[in-house]
């Protein structure tokens, strides 16, 4: 992390430029400068550069069958609804259902004001108890699925990969865009092959535009692991590249049977009005993960 001393320097030359009088000669130089400004103050406040852009949330079932899968239908419902409320907008980059409108795993990308930095603590493992609906005899049931939010690249070109680094694997997509997308191999999905990270985008309607999709998530996946393993470092911690999606890893609890909770682990935040919170009242969990102590 680079000093703070050479950051406030940064400012303030910065600002004294733009009391020049022919700061504003050069717009596009002078649009640029201000741009640079607020990443720099950003940066001294400890705001990672990509907390105030959009953000790619994924949503993908652990153990529990048919009941994670529903799980994370629920999951989605509760994040839409939030989306709605603080105004965000929001598109489907790629999708895979169950017969039961459950979801295996589905990636939405956000667009709106501070997206990232405002939903990235929502990543990890969530865990609901209810009395499973799709057990005859009534049973309760523990289910996990996994949130990961990445931040969105505006230009892939942010974060360089070496070529040599990725592989590509094209297929026929299932998404938008009727017979003519079916015939063609849109989908697309990327490798880097060191990490093993990987990502898929099916929803556009041409190849490249796939590929540059896919090419954007799997460079969010990266940039977060690296400042995973940079806060880490920092805090003399390791933590892990996969987390494993069941019991003893959750961040959060979804309870609906013996009785009615929401639990974060991480914050201790409790409310009892589980329906509430799945239809998207999640703004005191949200608040209180961004105020904990990085």
């Amino acid at each position: 992390m680079r000093d703070k001393n050479e950051i406030q320097k940064e400012i303030e030359e910065l600002e004294s430029k733009m009391l020049q009088a022919d700061f504003w000669n050069d717009k596009t130089k002078a649009q640029g400068s201000i741009k640079k400004l607020q990443e720099l103050k950003d940066e001294l406040s400890g705001v990672g550069k990509y907390d105030r852009g959009g953000a790619l949330l994924t949503i993908f079932s652990g153990a529990g069958g048919d009941d994670a899968e529903d799980f994370s239908r629920m999951l989605l419902e509760m994040y839409l609804k939030y989306f709605d409320k603080v105004g965000w907008s929001y598109k489907v980059v790629h999708q895979n259902k169950n017969d039961h409108d459950g979801y295996r795993n589905i990636t939405l990308e956000v667009e709106g004001k501070d997206v990232y930095g405002t939903i990235k603590k929502e990543s990890g493992v969530h865990r609901l108890v209810r009395v499973s609906p799709f057990n005859s005899k009534g049973q309760r049931h523990t289910s996990f699925s996994m949130v990961e939010v990445i931040p969105k690249f505006e230009k892939v070109e942010d974060f360089d990969l070496p070529e040599q680094e990725i592989r590509f694997e094209f297929s026929r997509s299932s998404g938008p865009g009727g017979q003519n997308v079916n015939k063609r191999e849109t989908a697309v999905r990327v490798i880097h092959e060191p990490s093993g990270f990987s990502a898929h985008a099916d929803s556009e309607r041409t190849q490249e535009q796939n590929r540059e999709k896919a090419l954007q998530i799997l460079k969010g996946k990266i940039y977060k692991a690296l400042e995973e393993e940079r806060v880490s470092k920092e805090k003399g911690m390791y933590i892990s590249k996969t987390t494993d999606v069941e019991w003893g890893n959750q961040i959060r609890s979804y309870v609906f049977h013996p009785y009615k909770m929401v639990k974060d682990h991480r914050t201790n935040v409790e409310k009892s009005d589980v329906e509430k919170v799945l239809g998207g009242e999640i703004e005191e969990f949200i608040e209180s993960e961004k105020n904990m102590i990085q």
